[in-house]
Parts: structure tokens; sequence; C-alpha cells
């Protein structure tokens, strides 16, 4: 009996010694769009240290291709030639579903404006040159719409809300697809504007600008308190952005998802849809080499489709639907 006892003893200042397990760390970068929502994770996913920069969407899919990041965050789904250049095959995670809205600063207009497809496009091209235009009026009577040059704000980034901005207006204006062409972060804009880095660039100088209009994701609109507009949907109804029309937004395209998660929703069917919706996604390496660190991106994705789909709503971001959920978590099991 005291033998062991004493054995027990003498291994226990070694055991006390001995080094506390070193906390892994991640680098990643991306998206501005689901910033909000990444911050509150990383800050409470306690199994790494989750070093986020919020660069935009072209920066994110850069450094995952230059390797200077162990995953990217990305509101635009790869390309095939983006994932081939790339050493090891990125898979897509998509995290929440957000809205882009057009924000607005009209001296003397405070309440929600109703914007039409054409009218969208239209000021964008840089065709609907005055906000007292026919197009914008006619779907704001009461609203008293100044003469005063309407002044467009864009994104100066490769930017994923610019994507997802300009992929609704290349499907529901043929003047837009016709003169700008396929969907991408990085535009040639008709109209000249201001330019702004990342949605908080865009909504500082939206809010700064009287007479101008930008894009912006929700919650940005929201935290600044910035006024923003319904936008009619396929069903023809003027929508506001919200969680319930977002979700109802990803509702057919959760049937129909394809087995990779690249596709885009914007313009969706149904008469509760916010038609300017969209999957934001993590990009993850198939393969990461390192045993830890790979364990740590495997725990943090687990943890996000299960503890952290529950805030999405109190930042204004819908959560995932219930069979995406199931999907992703199948395809985590194909990280080696």
């Amino acid at each position: 009996m005291k033998r062991s006892r004493w054995i027990g003893l003498a291994c226990l200042p070694v055991l006390l010694a001995g080094p506390a397990a070193a906390q892994v760390s991640l680098n990643a970068a991306g998206a501005t769009f689901p910033q909000t929502i990444y911050q509150k994770w990383f800050q409470e996913f306690k199994e790494a240290q989750i070093n986020y920069q919020a660069l935009g969407s072209g920066a994110g899919i850069r450094q995952l291709t230059a390797g200077t990041v162990d995953f990217g965050a990305s509101d635009m789904p790869m390309t095939d030639e983006d994932m081939a250049k790339m050493k090891v095959r990125p898979l897509h995670f998509p995290t929440v579903l957000g809205a882009v809205v057009p924000v607005y600063n009209i001296p003397g207009v405070t309440g929600e404006l109703k914007f039409t497809p054409d009218a969208l496009a239209g000021i964008y091209l840089g065709e609907i040159k005055k906000w007292n235009d026919a197009k914008i009026t006619s779907q704001n009577p009461g609203v008293k719409l100044p003469a005063e040059d309407i002044v467009t704000v864009h994104r100066s980034d490769g930017s994923g809300t610019t994507f997802v901005w300009v992929d609704y207006l290349h499907k529901v204006s043929p003047a837009w697809a016709g003169k700008v062409g396929k969907p991408a972060g990085s535009v040639m804009w008709p109209a000249s504007g201001l330019a702004g880095s990342g949605n908080p660039g865009v909504a500082g100088i939206v809010k700064q600008t009287p007479y101008s209009i930008g894009y912006v994701e929700l919650i940005y609109a929201a935290q600044e308190k910035m006024p923003y507009g319904a936008v009619q949907n396929k069903a023809g109804k003027f929508v506001t952005a919200s969680v319930a029309s977002v979700t109802a937004a990803a509702a057919g395209a959760a049937k129909s998802i394809p087995d990779d998660f690249r596709v885009s929703i914007t313009n969706a069917e149904g008469a509760g849809a916010y038609p300017i919706s969209s999957f934001t996604y993590l990009l993850i390496p198939s393969k990461i080499p390192d045993a830890a660190k790979k364990k740590a991106v495997v725990d943090f994705l687990k943890w996000m489709l299960d503890a952290g789909q529950k805030e999405a709503p109190g930042l204004d971001f819908a959560p995932l639907p219930a069979s995406i959920v199931a999907k992703e978590k199948k395809q985590i099991a194909v990280i080696q």
C-alpha cells in the first residue's frame, strides 16, 4: 500500500509540470458580407483561435489559392477556372443566407422606397439619372422624390456582394446582360459613380453622400440605421429583406441544390421570396495535412452547423435549411 502511494506521489509532479496543450491557430480571409456573424462565431468557438480578415470575397479566393490562409470565405461560388488553379480542390460549405439591399440617402425621404428590376438595372446602367424618373416615382406614389442626379455607389474591391447584386441584375435585365455580361465580383460599371471598400465602405459613402444609392448586406443597413428599399420579385410582389423573406428564397434551392453547393438563389420563385438573396460560403481545402488544423476545422464546421445556426436570425441572417445542413455534415467526411 505504501509502495503504490509513493509511486503515485512521485508521478504527480511530472504530470503537473507537463506543458498545456497549445491552442491551434487558423488564419482565414474573405467576404465582408458575413463578417459580423463570423466574428461572433470565431470568438465563441473555443477549440481554436481563428484569425479572420474581412477583405472581400475576391481576396479570400486569391489568398486561399496562394496558400497564405487555412481557409477562405466567399459569397460567390468559385468558378471551375478558379478551382483549377488550386493545388488542393476546395470544398464549398454554405454557412448562412443573407440579403443584399439597395440603400439610399435622399434628403427628406426616410421611408421605404419600392424598386422594380427595371429601375435598379436602369440606375446602375446610367439610364435612369434622376430620382424623379417615372420608373421610380410610378411605384412610389405619395413620395416626393427630387429632381436631383442619382449618385451610384459600388464596391472598389473584388466582392461577393457585388457578384450577388449583378447576378440578380443579369437575370432580370436583358439590357444589363447585354452590356455588362456575366456576373463577376469585379465589374466595369456603365454608370460612373463612387466606390467603397467592403460593405462598411459602401454604407459609409452612401450615408455621407446626398442623393446616393448603393448596395450592402442587410446587417450593415440595419446597423447604420439606413433606409433600404423593397424589391419587386419574380412573382411581381414588392418584398422587404428579412430573415423570413431570405428563408423563402432558399426554400426552392434546398430541393435541388447541387452536391458541390455552388448555386445562385437570386430572383427565386415564391411570392414571399426576397429576390437578392444568397448563400455565403467557407472554402475549405479537401486535404489538410496538419492533423491538428484538420481536427480544428472539422470541429468548427460541426459546431457551425449546429450551435452556430441558432445565432443567425439575431444578426439578420437566415439559418440554413435542415436538408442542406444534413448534406454538409456528409461532406465534412470528405476532408482528408
